[in-house]
């Protein structure tokens, strides 16, 4: 078997799957009360909806809402993608971003099925349509909470506020998203128990110690 078929194949095995069932169920359990004042928090703050809903591909192209605490402004207009010093971001918001909170409720996603702890990120519908053939075997795999390009990337919103925000979508397109589908790409090759757990490590280690600016 290559290493393609190997990665692949623990990505889709029940080894992995039950790992991100325990894991999910364990977080949701221990963050509840820390998921409770985050709701309290967007509700008290922004009103309703306390959760965004966003259309994304996952596992063989099927599409999925991915769960997050809102932390925009409701409005017309603005671009799919955020820039750090973004306008729509509340104040609360901001807070939920930096510290990782507004991706707590994704561990329903994980629950349910449409993404794995770790696997590439999902994007929205318009990129991945531009996807070549060989970058749509990411979506071979469950789409996951982190992955690779999540820490290449960990300070993507300042990268992106340095760019104009008519010009975002654009520069993501043309210059993010193929270096974090490379990545991705590296991940379904090799993809494993052990690489998971490095992942992990790495992302929690990245969460606690933020970059320094």
């Amino acid at each position: 078997m290559t290493g393609s078929g190997r990665g692949r194949a623990y990505c889709r095995g029940p080894l992995k799957r039950a790992l991100d069932l325990s894991v999910s169920a364990l977080a949701l359990a221990v963050f509840a009360p820390l998921l409770l004042l985050a709701a309290l928090l967007v509700l008290l703050t922004s009103g309703r909806p306390v959760l965004f809903r966003q259309e994304r591909i996952g596992l063989e192209g099927r599409r999925f809402r991915i769960l997050k605490f809102r932390t925009m402004r409701d409005g017309p207009g603005g671009t799919a993608i955020t820039g750090a010093g973004d306008r729509r971001i509340t104040p609360a918001g901001a807070l939920l971003r930096a510290s990782k909170i507004d991706e707590l409720p994704q561990f329903f996603n994980v629950l349910k099925g449409d993404m794995a702890i770790v696997g590439p990120r999902p994007e929205i519908p318009r990129f991945v349509a531009g996807y070549s053939a060989a970058e749509r075997r990411v979506l071979d795999v469950r789409p996951g909470l982190t992955d690779l390009a999540t820490l290449a990337y960990r300070d993507e919103e300042r990268l992106l506020g340095t760019v104009a925000e008519g010009d975002r979508e654009r520069f993501y397109a043309s210059e993010v998203l193929p270096k974090k589908l490379l990545l991705n790409l590296q991940y379904v090759e090799r993809a494993s128990l052990r690489e998971d757990l490095a992942i992990v490590l790495r992302t929690a280690a990245a969460i606690v110690l933020p970059e320094r600016r």
